[in-house]
């Protein structure tokens, strides 16, 4: 009798720590995922956050990050087209929305939710990047003095970005401006020596000086 009357308590037990182990399982968290490079999982910790809570934004903003990273622009355009109508206009989405659309060779789009960005939060995080996008659209659609001004901007956020240096100097070198295109050139190689397209750049126009 006795043995038997242990049996319940012994149940009750193991479920108890069953119970326990479970509760204790940290949950999925998408933000740190991303942050580690482990985009695909982010962006499928972020799903299942949407699918129990539609109008999570940061599970939007971290999926469109995390869509971005993967190189799937489409999506990410999509999910952050529906933050941004459906649960609020986010400066985060409205940064995601411009990577995608300049991604996608939207440039019009691009310009467009960059300058909101710039509006909203003009000390934001990503305001460098934004601005060196920017200069990017701008020599796609041959607007140098834009390009180089919105370069300029980038480069006072991060001045140490050899490769945006070399950018520059190539914006200013499509512009027949040779003095300041070989300076950003050789402030480029200075940053980084191995920066090869700094290199050609600056020899193109010391040839093109000497003439």
């Amino acid at each position: 009798m006795l043995r038997a009357s242990r049996r319940p308590a012994g149940i009750v037990l193991l479920l108890a720590c069953a119970v326990s182990a479970v509760v204790a399982q940290p949950k999925p968290d998408a933000l740190k995922a991303y942050r580690e490079g482990r985009y695909e999982e982010a962006r499928t910790i972020c799903l299942a956050e949407l699918e129990a809570t539609p109008g999570n934004i940061e599970s939007y903003v971290v999926l469109a990050w995390s869509l971005l990273s993967l190189g799937r622009y489409a999506e990410a355009e999509r999910y952050a087209t529906i933050a941004y109508a459906t649960v609020r206009k986010d400066p985060r989405i409205v940064e995601a929305l411009g990577e995608a659309s300049y991604y996608l060779g939207k440039n019009a789009e691009a310009l467009k939710y960059f300058q909101a960005y710039v509006n909203l939060l003009p000390d934001g995080s990503r305001i460098g990047s934004v601005y060196y996008l920017m200069g990017e659209v701008y020599l796609r659609l041959e607007r140098l003095g834009h390009a180089d001004i919105a370069l300029r901007t980038a480069l006072q956020y991060e001045p140490g970005n050899a490769a945006w240096w070399t950018r520059l100097g190539y914006v200013r070198e499509r512009a027949a401006d040779w003095t300041w295109s070989l300076q950003a050139y050789e402030t480029a190689l200075r940053l980084d020596p191995a920066q090869p397209d700094a290199r050609l750049g600056r020899d193109r126009v010391t040839d093109r000086m000497r003439r």
